[in-house]
């Protein structure tokens, strides 16, 4: 099964006609979709993530080695045995608007936060006071130490703790935030928008980079062309010709089998971007029937094939993918192979639990975004093998902004409620229980699973990485035993760019440091 087969099927959008005039002065770039969600408090697919981390900053950043910098700090000092931190904004900083950044504005970004990101909420937890001290210092008085606070504030995945004006802050997570004024280096413009076709980007000339080279998202941040311009092609034919052509400079998401065509061309790079692999996840609702009953979602466990998904989404060469994957990214510390071995690939197995477990046949609905290449693909390999599972599936096709608004909806399914959807998830997501959406239980879905979550407050108390490790390999046993989600394996998206560009790194596309040479 061809992801791009699959989304032809899909999306038939006329794809926009492209002028050749190569602007110097303008990095052209195509993304893997529309930015439908540019509130980042409200939504986190990497498109969104992207957009914002041109406009928004973050008080320390991850680098390259996935330690926590300081950002938009000038320092921190920690006093009290661990119990009182200070964090002082460095000079000079500005919104796009004009207004100095307050701590202030750093108190209320990190409250609002602090009540949507699962390591948000815990760092709030053992909050006891969040203070603006003066217009540069904030401080955290925190119940007991929590050594982690900077990596929590460096987080670079869903959802990113950005420091936004406080005004934005009251709105951010709501869907009524129609600003996007960061101090970041580059502007939104908001007045060049074209849904569908272009999202625009100007250099902010008061940011202000920090003099430390670049490592990934820390370090300074220089934006070396005044124009950024995202060109919404939904067809990949159209989007490598342009490529080709030099119409455009960079393909942020090449589906796999246009990965050789772009490689024989001596104008361009081709490369695995995402340095700790996504994945794939098949997400329940298990505050309603079938999916409020563990036994029914561990039913499913015995009939995923992860090779299937991963095929259908990255192709071919296994170089792209990793099948056999369980809760925590692959290769990173936390990863381990515990249990994995329930996904067998063996429907008969799957069918026989599935009516043990006593499902009634209540029908089920599966969201699928059809804007998503590899969501798209996912979706219709899901929504097949649910079907012959023995499930009676409804498949429900919108754009991902919709399925954003919709996984929110609390009620029943059959009053616009869901039943089940697949998410990507950025490597960070999954990097360690600290930021991990999946084993959430505030996350849509809503599994309500205590074991797990007192796992997860006893992993930030763990003396060191053996028990950490110990933790996770629990969490990770207890994830098979009730399926608050199922992982469908992990994929290194390629990325394609002009042999013209320099500065491109791995890791989620930073658009700043990129330039001509």
């Amino acid at each position: 099964m061809q992801r791009r087969g699959l989304l032809a099927s899909a999306v038939t959008l006329a794809a926009p006609r492209i002028a050749n005039a190569q602007a110097v002065d303008t990095l052209r770039f195509v993304p893997v979709a529309d930015v439908t969600v540019l509130d980042p408090f409200l939504a986190g697919p990497d498109v969104t993530v992207q957009h914002s981390a041109m406009i928004f900053d973050t008080l320390y950043a991850t680098d390259l080695d996935s330690m926590p910098r300081l950002q938009m700090l000038e320092g921190h000092s920690v006093e009290d045995d661990g119990k009182r931190w200070r964090l002082t904004l460095r000079p000079g900083l500005r919104f796009h608007d004009g207004e100095p950044v307050r701590a202030d504005d750093a108190v209320a970004s990190l409250r609002r936060w602090g009540t949507i990101d699962v390591f948000g909420m815990k760092l709030m937890s053992v909050t006891d006071a969040l203070t603006a001290v003066d217009d540069r210092t904030l401080e955290f008085r925190l119940k007991r130490p929590f050594p982690l606070l900077p990596n929590a504030l460096a987080k670079p995945a869903t959802y990113v703790p950005y420091v936004i004006p406080r005004r934005m802050a009251e709105l951010a997570g709501t869907g009524k935030l129609k600003e996007m004024i960061g101090s970041g280096p580059y502007r939104y413009m908001a007045d060049e928008r074209v849904v569908g076709s272009r999202v625009v980007y100007a250099r902010f000339d008061g940011y202000v980079p920090r003099p430390e080279a670049p490592s990934w998202l820390a370090g300074g941040k220089v934006a070396h062309f005044p124009r950024v311009e995202w060109r919404i092609i939904p067809d990949a034919s159209t989007a490598a010709a342009s490529l080709q052509k030099g119409e455009v400079d960079w393909w942020g998401d090449v589906p796999p089998d246009l990965g050789p065509l772009l490689r024989r061309d001596a104008k361009l790079a081709v490369q695995v971007q995402d340095f700790v692999g996504g994945e794939m996840i098949m997400r329940f609702n298990a505050l309603y029937p079938p999916f409020d009953n563990p036994a029914i979602r561990r039913a499913i466990l015995p009939a995923i094939d992860q090779a299937e998904f991963m095929t259908a989404i990255a192709g071919e060469d296994r170089a792209l993918w990793r099948d056999h994957v369980g809760v925590f990214s692959v290769g990173k510390p936390m990863s381990t192979d515990v249990g994995v071995g329930v996904m067998e690939g063996n429907v008969e197995k799957a069918r026989r639990a599935l009516g043990e477990a006593g499902y009634k046949g209540e029908r089920i609905n599966i969201m699928v975004a059809a804007d998503y290449p590899s969501l798209f693909a996912g979706g219709t390999v899901a929504a097949d093998l649910l079907k012959r599972i023995g499930f009676n599936v409804e498949v429900q096709t919108m754009d991902f902004g919709t399925l954003i608004q919709r996984r929110a909806n609390r009620t029943a399914p059959a009053q616009g409620g869901w039943s089940v959807f697949l998410n990507l998830f950025n490597g960070y997501n999954r990097y360690d229980p600290a930021a991990h959406l999946g084993i959430s239980s505030t996350w849509a879905g809503w599994p309500k699973i205590l074991e797990i979550e007192a796992l997860r407050d006893r992993w930030f108390d763990a003396p060191d990485l053996a028990g950490r490790q110990a933790i996770a390999r629990e969490i990770q046993t207890l994830v098979w035993r009730d399926a608050p989600y199922i992982p469908l394996g992990s994929f290194y998206p390629l990325t394609a760019y002009s042999r013209g560009l320099g500065g491109i790194t791995r890791g989620a596309s930073p658009f700043f440091n990129v330039r001509r040479i």
